[in-house]
């Protein structure tokens, strides 16, 4: 089914109160690209958006941030999921402010990759589905893939936070084609990111994170794919580096 507006259409932070929300010499606001999605908002397309760069660069944090907003658990799980391990969310999510989608649906999920196992514990304790104790008796791999079969089947709002961590390269194209069924449903995906493989998914928009804050970026221009190229290509070139 196709709808006339994506789930999310704009992020931003009103700036009323935002400098009691998110102090600017204070983190997140010290990241440069939470700081751009502050300033400025930040548009979502339809479809797919990833958020390509290295650790520490707030692609994570802008991830959780938006599924916060949403009504999504921040350690995983659909909208009122209420899970906790320890608190370690960014005061940005309760700072932004999300524009939907006019007749778009409310359904999201959070595929948050560091804190499944306590999705896994919460489903089970909670005994929300039958089925679902058979996540922790799964591998790492098999457990995202049983979630991706059994949460990825309506359209909705779907967050991810670096999804092929569990994930081999076979099983990681198998990801794509279940963004790729989501979309087609008249979903929309938000995902933060280390995987060339992923990034590539045709139709997908890249902004590239970093000091710059958050850019447009085509897949070739992308550092990680120039990283990956060149390592491939020649390993020796990086790694007499890292053992001297």
């Amino acid at each position: 089914m196709r709808f006339d507006q994506p789930p999310v259409v704009r992020v931003s932070v009103p700036r009323e109160g935002r400098a009691d929300k998110l102090p600017l010499r204070q983190w997140p606001m010290t990241v440069p690209a939470v700081e751009h999605v502050v300033r400025r908002g930040l548009d979502l397309a339809p479809g797919v958006t990833f958020l390509v760069g290295e650790n520490g660069s707030g692609k994570s944090t802008i991830v959780e941030a938006v599924a916060e907003a949403y009504g999504m658990g921040v350690e995983g799980g659909s909208t009122g999921a209420r899970h906790r391990t320890r608190p370690s969310e960014s005061p940005l999510g309760a700072a932004l402010e999300l524009r939907r989608g006019i007749g778009a649906p409310r359904w999201g999920f959070f595929l948050r990759a560091e804190t499944m196992h306590s999705f896994y514990t919460y489903l089970e304790e909670n005994r929300l589905d039958a089925g679902e104790a058979l996540l922790h008796e799964m591998s790492h791999g098999e457990s995202f893939l049983e979630v991706l079969r059994t949460r990825f089947s309506s359209p909705g709002f779907y967050c991810l936070d670096e999804p092929e961590a569990a994930l081999s390269f076979s099983s990681t194209l198998g990801l794509v084609s279940v963004l790729h069924e989501v979309v087609g449903r008249g979903g929309q995906v938000l995902c933060a990111t280390h995987s060339p493989v992923l990034a590539a998914m045709p139709g997908a928009t890249i902004l590239e994170v970093g000091p710059w804050g958050l850019r447009p970026a085509g897949w070739e221009e992308l550092e990680l794919v120039e990283h990956w190229r060149a390592y491939l290509t020649d390993p020796q070139r990086y790694l007499r580096h890292v053992l001297d």
